[in-house]
């Protein structure tokens, strides 16, 4: 099934699982459903548990995220962050503005459903507010994580365009948070959430965690209307096939760790309703995930050298410095770097990999259709994510090593 073949899983007039016009109502209408209340219930719980940091084998490794001056925009940051605020109202503020360290960076969720209510709701705020809360969030994106990112919201709206329902699946269905005092030198961040989309930015004065990240889209290319032209996610897909297709026999084989994305060789309870086959999804922020599949310290040099890119395409999104940074960290923990692979490896076939290391954790998945009508998975539908594990999502690390300095050196927190 190819990226062009969606416009065959359309639903047809009113035949979508939109239950109401609005995104308020159809996360009203939406939650009266089983299976919707049993997975906000389950993430309710995981929210509730204190933060670990998604780990190889539920022991975190210290010492892997040192505090250190990164070139990271956070001058920038803060002066696109202050201009927000100085239009924001004090009810504006409540709903945006929270500590540093709250628990609510945590509860973002990539689904369309209203429910997470704290934070700006962009599609209720008038075009102002929305350009200086982009401008946030831009001033914190290299050129291509602003494209990409831009490129799903607009992608958005297209989905919604294409099932009639722009009132829930717009391109500003998404929730805009502030974290602490925006600064240059003092700790604080910014998230934006939604459908297919969360961006979680920690900025520790020159260094910045842009994790966790999820980036997807259903469809993942618009061929008519205003955002004709679009395509996402085609070097995450090549370079990932070109790393499968480039392996020998016997690697490949082991790189393999089920040959079936619906069924058949994967383990019990593998495939998740909501999340397919991501392990790293919402809420997820303390799960044990095993090093599977293929070493990267059985590669050659060129096959570490193309693993290495496929990693660069999912740090693509940080400015310079930070991801000058990432990298180097990537490469000096590359041979514990494990990679896996689920499905065919044929032009036309759907696929999940995964690339784990102690510092980075990566996936891509495609998946079957949520409002297109195709039941297996489809190369028109493609979920990203980006972790930092070993407790540096959400750049906890750093914050907790920047508290421990300061209170060293007898200063308040910032």
């Amino acid at each position: 099934m190819t990226r062009a073949d969606y416009r065959a899983w359309v639903p047809a007039a009113g035949g979508s699982r939109i239950a109401a016009a609005t995104a308020r109502g159809h996360a009203e209408k939406a939650l009266e459903r089983p299976r919707a209340r049993t997975l906000f219930s389950q993430w309710e719980a995981l929210a509730r548990a204190p933060f670990f940091g998604i780990s190889e084998s539920g022991r975190r490794r210290e010492g892997l995220f040192p505090l250190a001056p990164e070139g990271a925009p956070a001058a920038a940051m803060a002066a696109a962050a202050s201009a927000l605020l100085e239009r924001l109202g004090p009810d504006e503020r409540a709903r945006c503005c929270h500590a540093v360290d709250s628990p609510l960076w945590r509860r973002w969720q990539n689904t369309e459903m209203f429910v997470e209510r704290h934070g700006l709701r962009l599609e209720e705020c008038p075009p102002e507010i929305r350009e200086r809360a982009m401008a946030v969030v831009r001033a914190g994106l290299s050129a291509d994580g602003w494209r990409l990112s831009l490129g799903v919201m607009k992608l958005n709206r297209f989905l919604g365009d294409l099932i009639g329902a722009p009132g829930v699946l717009n391109e500003w269905s998404y929730n805009l948070n502030l974290f602490g005092a925006p600064s240059a030198e003092s700790p604080w961040g910014w998230q934006l959430y939604g459908h297919h989309l969360a961006l979680n930015c920690m900025v520790v004065g020159g260094q910045m965690v842009l994790a966790p990240g999820f980036w997807g889209a259903e469809v993942t290319h618009a061929d008519r209307g205003p955002h004709a032209g679009i395509r996402l996610f085609e070097d995450h897909e090549r370079i990932g096939l070109e790393l499968m297709n480039g392996l020998p026999p016997e690697l490949r084989e082991r790189a393999v760790v089920a040959r079936s994305m619906a069924g058949g060789d994967l383990p019990d309870g593998r495939r998740h309703f909501a999340d397919c086959l991501h392990l790293g999804g919402a809420f997820q922020d303390n799960r044990i995930v095993p090093y599977e599949g293929l070493p990267a310290s059985m590669m050659d040099a060129r096959q570490r050298r193309v693993l290495t890119d496929l990693a660069g395409e999912y740090l693509a999104p940080l400015p310079d410095g930070p991801r000058q940074a990432r990298l180097a960290a990537f490469e000096e923990h590359l041979a514990e770097t494990h990679f896996c692979w689920i499905g065919g490896a044929g032009a036309d076939d759907p696929f999940y990999y995964r690339i784990q290391s102690p510092v980075v954790f990566i996936e891509f998945d495609n998946h079957p259709g949520v409002f297109l009508t195709n039941p297996d998975p489809a190369k028109f539908h493609v979920h990203t994510i980006v972790r930092t594990p070993n407790g540096n999502d959400y750049g906890f690390d750093l914050l907790r090593q920047h508290h421990a300095r300061s209170h060293r050196r007898g200063q308040p927190h910032g």
